[in-house]
């Protein structure tokens, strides 16, 4: 079983990106240490820091169920900036290298249906 974000369009030719469950969640993992963000200090996810105490355009993505709801295209719009320049790879030790890229990968298909849903007008669909 897993995660899948895709356009709330009904069009199965959509772009579409998935995770395994724990996969996202290292995927979120990466994304809160390049905000600054220890995700497990957070309510949700094993902490008490109330989500209101920080300020990250990626706090929608982070602080959102696995596997139920949406983002409205506006909040994908307001990720975007920031999903890109995380999407440039940097030069990482050897041993970071794979998963580095990994990273990267994701974050680029997540961008790519984010676009989708922003130039189409329509929800991105946490299934």
């Amino acid at each position: 079983m897993g995660l899948m974000l895709c356009p709330a369009d009904d069009d199965v030719a959509s772009p579409d990106t998935s995770w395994s469950y724990h996969g996202f969640h290292l995927f979120r993992q990466w994304l809160a240490q390049a905000e600054g963000i220890a995700l497990p200090e957070m309510a949700g996810f094993g902490g008490k820091r109330a989500w209101s105490s920080i300020t990250t355009t990626l706090e929608p993505l982070l602080n959102h169920p696995d596997d139920d709801g949406d983002l409205a295209p506006a909040q994908c719009a307001a990720m975007l900036p920031r999903l890109e320049e995380l999407a440039v790879e940097r030069p990482q030790a050897a041993d970071d290298s794979d998963l580095q890229r990994r990273r990267i990968d994701d974050t680029r298909q997540l961008i790519n249906v984010m676009k989708y849903c922003v130039d189409k007008g329509v929800p991105l669909v946490f299934c």
